[in-house]
């Protein structure tokens, strides 16, 4: 059996996520001690003990979700498994920065700086308002894709709308100006989408409206060491693997105004053999995905200490 390390995004954060896991193991406990030290600030209290408004805050939950895969994975290592046991780790989005750091090629500290950067920058890029993401369900991402161009062409010119996620066979995310995003909306139910929604997002992730923020990462990575990972990465923009530390830096920065190319990155994955997929952290969002995209395969997912002993098992 081949299997990969997969590692959550944005929205699977919840209050107590990870605080089971810092209690049972004192390698997940230091984990979220090493981003409080690197942030100077108290993340592990907001994130076990907070209000769920302040921990889904861009910058407070992009290095809390990384925090809690983290820990995570430490406490999987304490029962003997390491990363090595993966062909392949791979990241939706912030996930990625989680998966890099798992498999050693960024460090903790680094990671929680770079993260929380990252999440400031992506919500400054754009003003509260101006952007927005839905959600596109029953259309492939060559059917959103066209529904984005079309409201685009329907607008006043100068707006931005583009496929952002391309979550599984059935689910993709489109991201730009609100005018052309909500345009959009009524575009694809037209074309047989089965639902189409806004999503209660702070700004309008990984399209072009993000370039901002895709110059602040470019400043930030260049002053980081990246090494090569243990276990090969599945970048989100190529869909394959990387290991080379140039590459990745530059996928870091093309990854915050391009699209997540998931569907495509697990189904790689699948096609090089892999069968069984864990999802180390928060949530079970990404093994609903890989079932409908790769539905031979199995998914595990592990974010609790019962998580943890069943997978030694």
């Amino acid at each position: 059996m081949t299997r990969a390390f997969v590692f959550p995004g944005q929205g699977a954060q919840t209050i107590g996520m990870g605080r089971a896991l810092s209690m049972a193991y004192p390698a997940a406990r230091a984990v979220f001690d090493e981003v409080d030290a690197a942030l100077g600030q108290n993340l592990s209290a907001l994130i076990w003990e907070g209000d769920i408004e302040a921990l889904t805050l861009t910058e407070n939950a992009q290095p809390a979700l990384m925090a809690t895969s983290l820990a995570a994975l430490r406490a999987l290592e304490a029962e003997g498994i390491e990363v090595t046991s993966a062909a392949y780790v791979a990241g939706h989005s912030l996930g990625e920065y989680s998966a890099l750091c798992a498999a050693g090629s960024l460090t903790l500290t680094d990671t929680a700086r770079l993260l929380q950067l990252r999440g400031r920058a992506m919500q400054q890029a754009v003003p509260v308002g101006v952007g927005a993401m839905a959600a596109l369900l029953g259309l492939d991402f060559a059917a959103a894709d066209a529904v984005a161009r079309e409201a685009v062409a329907a607008g006043p010119g100068g707006e931005v709308c583009q496929a952002a996620n391309d979550n599984d066979p059935a689910q993709v995310v489109i991201s730009g100006h609100k005018a052309a995003v909500e345009r959009a909306l009524d575009i694809a139910k037209a074309k047989g989408a089965k639902r189409a929604i806004l999503l209660p997002v702070s700004a309008p992730f990984h399209c072009a409206l993000m370039q901002p923020a895709a110059e602040a990462m470019a400043a930030a990575l260049a002053g980081v060491t990246i090494r090569v990972p243990q276990v090969p990465l599945v970048a989100n923009v190529r869909a394959e693997a990387v290991t080379d530390p140039g590459d990745i830096r530059a996928l870091l920065v093309a990854q915050v105004t391009g699209s997540v190319r998931w569907r495509e990155s697990v189904a790689w994955m699948a096609a090089q053999g892999v069968t069984e997929f864990w999802e180390i952290g928060a949530g079970k969002a990404l093994s609903g995905m890989i079932r409908r995209i790769a539905p031979g395969t199995t998914t595990r997912a592990v974010g609790t200490p019962e998580d943890v002993l069943a997978a030694k098992r």
